[in-house]
């Protein structure tokens, strides 16, 4: 009885210990679930991982039924002790797996039904994977036989469900059914084509505008996965907007946010599409920027738009995708008077700070990921480098109307996030030197109407998120502010 004891409290312990990495994948699936943010880049390098990974569990979870099945044949029984071997390594694989697929999630502003299914398929895996592991030592016993076999096969269906959500998040929804033969298609249920656009049939942006969205946007922004919260596969998602508010500005094609960042460098952060995606081409962009100017309508007649440019040239245009010229020395220079205070903070507040382009002196400062550690105090410890800040997001952090100072210091801020800090009108308002400032969030915070005359003065504002806040829906707006307001 002795010697069997150790033995049972050491099987406890080895399931104990190899079971606390899939808990704890779990405890931040639930926790910190992806919520269309985007966060720390070295979370992102990480969870980039993700897609080279993931195929090693997947062979490994289909090998073992091979190996049970070809090891009941008399020339092959050695087969069969190899299965425990490859379970453990399966485990392992669809463990790592699943957390660098929350790494890329989380952080990597993904969000979207698709995406959830995916990452709970892919822990639901490694449980299995687990389960069958520990099973496969006890199979000698023919209950324990037979639920290793059920979990075994509910196993290779789980793999199969994650791998195919996996491949709709990667290459699209459609990815399986787009080319399939109509024949087939009939067999399972599913109609000849897909949906058509939501807009008024022959509608300018029915014809012109959506199937370039389609084409360039939606396999980022569709129904099933959406960057920022922003979907793009229909009219009243293109003018919802996404997490920062709207992209497309009736009549106002310099306002809107969508043709901003597809007329950026391809260098810079902002560019889409992101990643080895074909820019839009020049005719395309032109479209999109004619039907904005024309008011974004859904129902726009498509003759309503003269000097279109020609199809045939937009679609056979070849585009060369020219980065700008970068003077190492010019930028050394720019970049000398802050080089070492850029430094010092980007050491003594990791992941905070950081140059807006590799070319550029400009500086981007993300507080938000340090929450309430990150208040007044360490805001003025960035006074050195203020004038560079071109984009503050000091989201949920415990700074205070104390801080307006050190923020009304950042002369060349385009972008200013104050989302749910302390800050009250009294900040707005010890801000009117900022006049490069285009987008204002002041979301849950203490702001009222007394603080709009203020905000009406920044020259070049574009958005002005106020939702959550003591302005209430209705109010009365500045001339100044009309058209900018989001509540």
């Amino acid at each position: 009885m002795r010697a069997w004891a150790p033995r049972v409290a050491e099987r406890h312990r080895t399931v104990l210990i190899t079971l606390s990495p899939i808990l704890l994948i779990l405890a931040l699936i639930v926790i910190l679930p992806p919520d269309g943010a985007e966060r720390a880049h070295w979370l992102q390098f990480i969870g980039r991982f993700h897609p080279l990974t993931v195929h090693f569990p997947i062979a490994l979870i289909l090998l073992v039924p091979v190996l049970e099945l070809a090891g009941k044949a008399k020339r092959f029984p050695y087969l069969r002790a190899s299965s425990q071997f490859v379970l453990g390594l399966a485990t392992i694989g669809a463990t790592v797996a699943a957390f660098l697929g929350w790494c890329l999630a989380r952080s990597g502003s993904y969000s979207g039904r698709l995406v959830t299914q995916h990452m709970w398929g892919g822990i639901t895996l490694a449980t299995l994977c687990w389960l069958c592991w520990i099973l496969r030592s006890r199979t000698t016993e023919p209950n324990i036989a037979r639920l290793y076999a059920v979990v075994l096969t509910l196993s290779v269906l789980v793999v199969s469900w994650t791998g195919y959500r996996g491949g709709q998040i990667s290459q699209g929804e459609d990815h399986l059914t787009q080319y399939m033969p109509s024949i087939l298609r009939h067999l399972i249920g599913l109609p000849d084509e897909a949906p058509s656009a939501q807009a008024a049939a022959g509608s300018f942006y029915a014809v012109q505008v959506q199937p370039i969205l389609a084409e360039r946007c939606v396999t980022c922004h569709g129904p099933a996965k959406q960057k920022s919260n922003l979907r793009l596969d229909s009219y009243g998602w293109l003018m919802r907007g996404g997490k920062h508010g709207a992209v497309v500005k009736a009549g106002n094609p310099q306002g809107s946010d969508l043709l901003r960042r597809v007329t950026l460098s391809p260098d810079q952060d902002d560019f889409m599409p992101k990643g080895k995606k074909q820019p839009l081409l020049p005719g395309q962009v032109k479209l999109i920027e004619l039907w904005v100017g024309a008011g974004a309508s859904g129902s726009l007649p498509v003759d309503a738009i003269k000097d279109l440019p020609a199809q045939g040239t937009v679609a056979a245009a070849a585009v060369e995708v020219k980065f700008p010229e970068i003077d190492p020395a010019a930028l050394t220079k720019a970049r000398e008077s802050i080089a070492a205070a850029v430094e010092q903070l980007q050491n003594k507040f990791p992941n905070t700070l950081d140059y807006e382009s590799r070319g550029s002196a400009g500086l981007v400062l993300n507080a938000s990921l340090l929450g309430v550690k990150f208040g007044d105090g360490e805001l003025a410890a960035f006074a050195p480098v203020a004038q560079y800040i071109t984009l503050a997001d000091l989201s949920r952090t415990a700074i205070t109307d104390r801080s307006a100072p050190a923020i009304a210091a950042m002369k060349r801020l385009r972008v200013l996030r104050l989302a749910q800090t302390k800050v009250t009108d009294d900040t707005l308002k010890g801000l009117s030197g900022l006049d490069q400032l285009q987008s204002l969030n002041v979301f849950g915070t203490r702001v009222t109407p007394a603080s709009l005359s203020a905000v009406e003065k920044f020259p070049r504002l574009e958005h002005f998120y106020a939702g959550q806040t003591a302005i209430p829906p209705g109010v009365s707006v500045p001339q100044g502010l009309k058209g900018k307001l989001v509540l």
